[in-house]
């Protein structure tokens, strides 16, 4: 890590460029090329109608036109009682059969009851029997033949559709939960069963279907306000606009006003703090230690010993110090921070097309995110139907295994296991494609990780080289050339794709391993195992300092690129030793620059916040009128705030780039030139004033 000797032709981002990282290129070609394929074949054999659609115990689709089923969107279980039992969670089925309905039923009964009446109550078998299996019509058959095959469900309850799906319909009555205004219900096989049973059946249902009437009216909502959120998204622009604006302007004002009033706040609680010593003085009790009076749960009784005022003084004078210290220490650094934001400030002035990038990253990321998920769908949805053996009796060996149904009934599972049926189970398969799903799953979601970092990476690249563009300019504006994005943009394809997949390949690495970790960690959250906890907990810390180190090296390294056009390593390794010798600058700027910004952000959102906040709840007068009705003002309010603060960070984060590129720039300046009429500093005269140097060769800053 040398300081780099003076090059007199060295002009900004070099032009005559050749390509980098061709065989990283090649790879990344050869992988999109088979993520396309992998996407043809997840389409070919996947069925979104899986998902779509319920299936029944016959393997066939509810509510699929052209079918039977066609009329018959609902799916609807005999015995719902059985879904709240644990084999749902090992066979992701619930051990009882299931029909495809037109409507759920909107009454209780039971079988045996309607049974003994279907001569003089025709009407109650007729709408009894629409619950049975197709055809099923014969009220002779004994009960106990009837509910061992399954023929018939032995009991329904009222409910109602939800996910195309049967459940009770839970109401609570007095704060206690009923279906159809009953709190017992007959179970069909003689018992009396409360309806709590029922709501474990169905947990949390009825909660959902809460959620359901709270979410149309939150679409309704957003139907009658989007032309007022819009508006005040469009605000949020403008404001974050101005603030970059103006920042440099304001950058050292808005910094030393924070920091004076820290200063100030942190004085004043060193004043309380004495007070309340000096006030407790004499008072019985108040010379009482803390180790004297042990742990207390109330709190009040520490801030009557003047030990507590007395640590709360020497931390506070601590702090205080330390502050003051180093703004002395650091003051010329925090003004070549504070330069270097309004030199980011008067760079996006000049080169404002900048500010719209984050709008083609943005699309780039949603085109990745689309197709992740329709292919995750695809793939998860191509398997063949499979069907398993489901017995009510529980001691029967060919329980839950894989059978055929077409050949069921020729087999001697009927005769070992009276009333056993060979039901659909969940779609998978034996072939080599279904062996691999996991696998190609993994590989979709590693794809997806690597164009996701690409795509960012080429937008960090791409602001790097336009504002590189503007530093290296000798006169500015006169030097900056014509559409510096453009020509930054076209320079990363173009030469550096294969670079900038390597960075992008190794972030991704780290977060599949990243997301693998999680998956584990999920996985092992019921297992007593303390040491395996701590051993995934470990490694979940350090690959998340691992992934915020590789993103701090990489995108310091597409500054380089953008700039010298240098491979990745060679750039990578560059930046960072350059920034190693800079390394107090470094930390300086960046708390600097994330403490500046972060402010802006709340500014936004918070002044955005605040109009509308006003406006929804009709306090401004004069568009009093103007405002819709609404379920709950807080819908678009919500909306806006947190709208505002991405469309601020969306902005911001193009303003964060500049800096950085701004400042690695200036770095090397420093490195590469003098300030003499032979090696002439590129910085502007503000910053070069700050360095305190004598020499500064004629030049507009």
């Amino acid at each position: 890590g040398e300081p780099r000797k003076f090059d007199p032709k060295f002009r900004g981002p070099i032009h005559n460029r050749r390509c980098t990282d061709i065989i990283c290129c090649v790879i990344f070609i050869v992988v999109i090329l088979g993520y396309i394929a992998l996407g043809v074949v997840a389409w070919v054999h996947g069925d979104p109608r899986k998902v779509i659609y319920p299936t029944d115990s016959y393997g066939q689709f509810c509510g699929q036109k052209n079918t039977l089923n066609k009329n018959k969107t609902i799916l609807f279980y005999f015995n719902i009682l059985k879904c709240a039992s644990p084999v749902v969670l090992i066979n992701l089925q619930c051990p009882t059969t299931q029909l495809c309905v037109s409507k759920c039923p909107d009454r209780f009964a039971t079988y045996i009851d309607v049974q003994a009446s279907y001569r003089y109550r025709p009407d109650q078998w007729n709408y009894f029997r629409q619950f049975c299996k197709p055809g099923f019509n014969n009220p002779r058959k004994s009960v106990a033949q009837v509910l061992r095959d399954e023929d018939c469900p032995s009991m329904i309850i009222p409910s109602r559709p939800f996910l195309k799906r049967c459940f009770p319909d839970f109401s609570t009555k007095n704060g206690v939960l009923t279906v159809a205004n009953q709190t017992t219900f007959k179970d069909g096989r003689g018992k009396m069963r409360n309806v709590t049973d029922l709501r474990e059946a169905a947990n949390g249902i009825n909660n959902v279907l809460d959620a359901r009437s709270v979410g149309m009216k939150i679409f309704e909502d957003y139907a009658i306000s989007w032309y007022w959120i819009l508006i005040g998204l469009f605000i949020a622009m403008m404001l974050s606009l101005l603030f970059l604006v103006l920042l440099r302007f304001t950058a050292g004002v808005l910094f030393w006003i924070f920091i004076f009033g820290v200063i100030g706040i942190i004085g004043y609680g060193i004043w309380h703090c004495y007070w309340e010593y000096d006030h407790l003085k004499g008072i019985p009790g108040s010379d009482l230690t803390v180790y004297d009076i042990g742990f207390q749960t109330d709190f009040k009784v520490y801030l009557q010993l003047r030990q507590t005022w007395l640590a709360f003084m020497i931390i506070l004078c601590g702090v205080e110090v330390i502050i003051i210290l180093m703004l002395i220490f650091l003051r010329n650094r925090i003004r070549i921070a504070i330069a270097l934001l309004k030199e980011g400030s008067r760079a996006i002035g000049y080169i404002m097309s900048t500010l719209f990038y984050p709008i083609v990253t943005f699309l780039l990321i949603a085109i990745c995110i689309s197709y992740w998920a329709v292919t995750a769908v695809f793939l998860a949805t191509s398997g063949e139907p499979v069907y398993k053996v489901m017995a009510n009796q529980t001691l029967c060996k060919y329980a839950n295994l894989t059978c055929d149904p077409e050949t069921f009934n020729t087999t001697n599972v009927t005769k070992l296991c009276p009333g056993a049926q060979c039901t659909f189970a969940f779609y998978g398969g034996e072939s080599l494609y279904h062996k691999y799903i996991f696998i190609f799953q993994l590989a979709n979601a590693f794809v997806f990780l690597w164009l996701v970092n690409f795509a960012i990476a080429l937008g960090q690249c791409t602001l790097a080289g336009a504002f590189a563009s503007y530093y290296w300019a000798y006169r500015k504006p006169a030097d900056i050339p014509l559409w510096p994005l453009f020509s930054s943009f076209g320079r990363a394809i173009r030469y550096h794709t294969g670079s900038l997949a390597f960075g992008a390949l190794i972030l991704a690495i780290v977060q599949l391993i990243r997301v693998i970790l999680e998956y584990l960690d999920h996985k092992l959250k019921g297992t007593q195992n303390s040491f395996t906890r701590f051993l995934l907990c470990c490694l979940k810390c350090c690959f998340w300092c691992l992934e915020k180190f590789l993103k701090f090296i990489n995108r310091n390294a597409y500054i380089m690129i953008a700039i010298y056009g240098k491979n990745f390593c060679t750039s990578a390794k560059e930046a960072f030793f350059l920034l190693m010798r800079n390394v107090v600058r470094v930390a300086v700027l960046d708390k600097v620059t994330d403490f500046l910004l972060f402010l802006g952000k709340i500014l936004v959102a918070g002044g955005v916040g605040v109009l509308a906040f006003f406006f929804f709840t009709q306090r401004i007068p004069v568009f009093a009128q103007e405002v819709p009705m609404l379920n709950y003002y807080w819908v678009p309010l919500l909306t806006v705030i947190i709208g505002s603060y991405l469309v601020a960070h969306g902005f911001f984060s193009v303003y964060a780039m500049c800096v950085d590129t701004l400042f690695l720039c200036f770095c090397e300046d420093l490195e590469r030139n003098d300030g003499s009429t032979a090696k002439p500093y590129f910085m502007s005269a503000s910053l070069h004033r700050i360095l305190g140097k004598k020499k500064l060769s004629p030049k507009k800053a």
